[in-house]
């Protein structure tokens, strides 16, 4: 799932390092010959290009290792080093553009889904739909406050959280209108309103939640 807020970060960041870059002054001495950036700014861009790479590639990912590799800069100014940091950054981008750094915890927690919302599957396909619309509905909360925590967004109540989700442009009115109807269903299972929906309203629910978590978690 591309996060449009990692990705604008990512150029954010790219262009810090221009500015870094300008930033640069030849010292000569015993101790430092060579050119070098604007130390504190430096450390500082160095930390957060760091969190965003453990925001959008995870700790475990090649361009998270590469850079804390490079970073530690044994040989070379803080002006060398930045001219290699910045190409990982970038390579990082193109690889978080295209799809290519889910995280860990981002299978993980869909295959968690997959097999929760298998689970509603066999309990609809048993006689038990009002249950497996809870357990759905419950897929589609977690998915909602995932989100949220991608975008600095506080829990809350669902609706405020659907609203605040398309306001910060994560999806469309549309699929907020979509997200509703399906919390409506799972609020109607979980209260005992059996009689106002069916089973084939369950099934599509289930449809429905398992396509919005593949295309975004």
């Amino acid at each position: 799932m591309i996060n449009n807020k990692l990705l604008k970060r990512f150029d954010e960041l790219l262009c810090q390092a221009v500015d870094l870059e300008a930033t640069k002054q030849h010292r000569q001495g015993a101790m430092s010959d060579g050119d070098y950036v604007d130390n504190d700014l430096y450390l500082a861009w160095k930390a957060k290009a760091k969190n965003l790479l453990v925001l959008a590639c995870g700790e475990q990912s090649e361009h998270y290792k590469a850079f804390t590799s490079n970073e530690k800069g044994n040989y070379g100014t803080n002006a060398q080093i930045l001219i290699n940091l910045k190409s990982l950054i970038a390579g990082a981008k193109e690889d978080y553009a295209g799809g290519y750094c889910s995280s860990a915890r981002s299978l993980i927690q869909a295959e968690v889904f997959d097999s929760e919302l298998d689970q509603a599957t066999e309990l609809l396909n048993n006689g038990y739909h009002p249950a497996a619309a809870v357990i759905a509905g419950v897929v589609l909360e977690t998915t909602i406050r995932q989100m949220c925590d991608e975008e600095g967004i506080v829990h809350g109540k669902l609706d405020k959280m659907n609203s605040d989700l398309t306001k910060a442009g994560r999806y469309n009115v549309l699929v907020q209108k979509q997200v509703t109807a399906l919390a409506d269903l799972r609020n109607k299972a979980a209260h005992g309103q059996n009689d106002q929906f069916s089973k084939d309203d369950v099934n599509n629910m289930i449809a429905e939640i398992s396509r919005f978590v593949a295309e975004r978690v």
